[in-house]
């Protein structure tokens, strides 16, 4: 914003009337404004120092400042705002949010955004944001005893939810502020997505009329063999992955794997799939095709990939809108001086078949009657989903909707003065933290809040053939033991 703007900011004062040390620290900001912040993180006052005394040296060996005047100088802390309140909650994560679609879909430049004259009308429904934010204090934020447990300090969250029959997105969840935390919860693409992305594997599966070794086709109801560390069939690497808490379950269907996110069955049906096979899906259904660590190895369907939530969030919503995907979207109209800016026509298509996208709600749905997700029974309606977490515990998912909206919610843990990715091993006063825990119980608090009103509709679905529940026993509860976190995990 310039540095007239960074000295009402920072000092409240015009740039003309900055002395030296003031001067010198704006100027050590630019390199990098959050690390150097020390309203917000008081931690990183040493750092800014020795940055602001680098900028001071420097003035005086270009012959811009006296030794003597520097020798006085005394670091000039900013006043108590840092930044524009205009930015503070979630408004500072949406605004950033827009200008990178605006940028990234080419409809407007960097250029034509710093002369400003635009309005701009989002797609975020101020109601569905608010309960959204509440949700999220309420079943996260509010439990979190930072003073007392350094594992609450890294607790991070974001959230996105999109309406599937539209590609709109009408609610995101940046983080607890903006002025606070200037990562982008929803938007950022460094944590691994877990056991979310299984349920692309199986639709893979039934898109591609995939069998089994033995030459079975793969539906809900195929046996695979769920013993822990069970080498890969059918793989020219040798590959043997963990069950979490190292259980064996031996012959299971499909259905019930995904009930309990068994990792050894997932990884052989990657193989009989292919790996390039589901790689594609999940490209087709919404995950980009850079995405990082999406491998076309049966590894994949461990979430090894680290697409952002809002992402996943669209590849969900292909699979709530029946396999049909429209790109999301952020934006209902520009207008600079009352005339329309013209913004490129949301195109669909028919990514994967119905049958694939819905015979993988069918599976969905019963992870949430009897697997790891029964928490978002809470949303009071029809709904499909998937628990996930990430290597190390360092982030926990919930992927989940209903005919009407497509939410993930991801907890994410990270050092506030290293910024590296942090186990949540005992946030919230808990062993570990599991996709079935608060990112499940926010997207139910959230889901029935923002659906408020609405009547609650059912799934139409088409399935594969042989795809019924075959019998109740299928789907009878486990104890409570043998599903305490087995929401998956990377191998």
């Amino acid at each position: 914003y310039g540095i007239q703007a960074a000295a009402q900011a920072y000092y409240g004062k015009d740039a003309v009337d900055l002395d030296p040390a003031r001067a010198a620290y704006l100027a050590a900001l630019v390199n990098a404004p959050s690390e150097y912040d020390v309203v917000a993180h008081p931690e990183n006052k040493p750092a800014a120092v020795a940055r602001w005394n680098y900028v001071l040296d420097g003035m005086v060996k270009k012959g811009w400042l006296s030794q003597s005047e520097r020798t006085g100088l005394k670091f000039p802390m900013p006043k108590e705002q840092t930044i524009s309140t205009g930015l503070s909650g979630q408004r500072g994560y949406l605004v950033e949010a827009v200008k990178d679609y605006l940028t990234g879909h080419h409809i407007l430049t960097k250029e034509q955004m710093t002369r400003g004259g635009y309005r701009i009308t989002t797609t975020i429904q101020k109601d569905k944001q608010d309960d959204f934010v509440k949700a999220v204090n309420d079943k996260l934020i509010s439990k979190l005893d930072k003073k007392n447990n350094k594992a609450d300090t890294y607790v991070r969250a974001g959230g996105a939810s999109i309406d599937p029959k539209t590609g709109r997105v009408v609610a995101m969840y940046g983080g607890i502020d903006y002025l606070q935390q200037y990562t982008n919860g929803a938007t950022r693409g460094d944590f691994q997505v877990g056991s979310t992305f299984k349920p692309f594997v199986f639709t893979s599966a039934v898109q591609n009329g995939s069998t089994t070794q033995d030459g079975k086709p793969i539906s809900p109801n195929t046996y695979y063999d769920g013993t822990n560390k069970r080498p890969v069939q059918g793989w020219s690497g040798s590959y043997a992955p963990e069950n979490e808490d190292q259980k064996s379950y031996g012959q299971i269907t499909v259905r019930k794997a995904t009930d309990l996110s068994v990792n050894s069955v997932y990884a052989q049906m990657a193989a009989d799939v292919t790996g390039a096979k589901v790689k594609q899906t999940a490209i087709d259904l919404g995950i980009p095709a850079d995405t990082p660590d999406l491998y076309p190895s049966p590894s994949i369907a461990l979430g090894t990939a680290t697409a952002s939530v809002l992402e996943m969030t669209e590849a969900y919503a292909t699979l709530a809108n029946h396999g049909r995907h429209g790109t999301y979207t952020l934006i209902d109209k520009v207008t600079k001086g009352g005339t329309p800016v013209t913004i490129p026509g949301g195109q669909s298509k028919q990514a994967v078949s119905r049958e694939a996208a819905d015979t993988t709600t069918s599976v969905l749905r019963s992870v949430v009657e009897t697997g790891t997700a029964t928490a978002a029974k809470a949303a009071g309606r029809p709904a499909a989903g998937k628990t996930g977490t990430a290597e190390s515990d360092t982030a926990a998912w919930f992927a989940g909707y209903t005919p009407d909206l497509a939410t993930v919610v991801a907890v994410m843990g990270q050092d506030p003065v290293t910024a590296r990715h942090k186990p949540l091993y005992n946030a919230l006063g808990n062993a570990r933290m599991n996709g079935g825990g608060p990112p499940t119980e926010i997207w139910a608090q959230y889901t029935k809040d923002a659906l408020s009103g609405k009547p609650a509709a059912d799934f139409d679905l088409e399935l594969q053939p042989g795809a019924e529940v075959e019998a109740p026993a299928t789907l009878a509860p486990t104890a409570p033991a043998t599903v305490a976190g087995q929401d998956g995990g990377t191998a």
